[in-house]
């Protein structure tokens, strides 16, 4: 039995990063709601940042099996919040709140909802089988779209501010990836440190002047 705690939860250095990286999901449905479009893809930016490297910290401390189950189930509550109702609120408030946008908000919230829970029900059976690193995704990862959309945004403010409707097409997409059984290899620090890469060529492409103020 674990020792009488003054706290619910866990509060070491193993869950900051997913603990920042929410407040930075619900920053961004704040500036959504203001219409603050580019600071809210920033702050998406900034979960996915953190939700790429919570893991490599968290894997720095011998942590009990109570530890790494809380770690699996808020690492997936967090991510819900941060990619999945930010991108679906953020596209259904850039689109103009219509029924069409309101419809793909909510299909891709639910996808998103189905994908995160699936995985956790096979990571806990794993861990019980396997306590080392997972090798393999099923379903591609809800936090792709940190990539994705900031790419969307930057193309949309380049060329084709008019339609918004890109943004429609991308979630409805993603929310299939997320559901669809594909096996995708877990990327090892050279693929995060190439999707970091990415994710800096696509901040300095929105701080650039490039829409500055939507």
């Amino acid at each position: 039995m674990e020792r009488q705690k003054k706290l619910l939860g866990y509060y070491n250095y193993t869950v900051v990063l997913t603990y920042v990286g929410l407040m930075a999901g619900i920053a961004g449905i704040a500036f959504v709601m203001g219409g603050n479009y580019q600071t809210a893809v920033i702050c998406l930016m900034v979960a996915g940042c953190c939700d790429m490297f919570d893991g490599a910290v968290a894997s720095t401390r011998q942590r009990s099996q109570r530890e790494k189950s809380f770690g699996v189930q808020i690492d997936s509550l967090s991510d819900l919040v941060c990619f999945g109702v930010l991108p679906g609120f953020f596209t259904y408030s850039i689109t103009g709140y219509g029924n069409l946008g309101l419809c793909v908000c909510c299909g891709y919230i639910l996808c998103a909802l189905i994908r995160l829970s699936y995985f956790n029900v096979l990571e806990g059976e794993r861990q019980w089988q396997d306590p080392g690193p997972r090798k393999w995704y099923t379903g591609l990862p809800v936090t792709a779209i940190a990539l994705l959309l900031p790419a969307c945004f930057v193309i949309w403010q380049a060329w084709q501010p008019e339609r918004a409707g890109i943004f429609m097409g991308l979630l409805f997409a993603a929310a299939i990836a997320f559901i669809v059984p594909i096996h995708i290899k877990k990327p090892q620090l050279a693929g995060k440190l190439g999707f970091a890469a990415v994710g800096v060529t696509e901040l300095v492409a929105l701080t650039a002047g490039m829409g500055f103020g939507v």
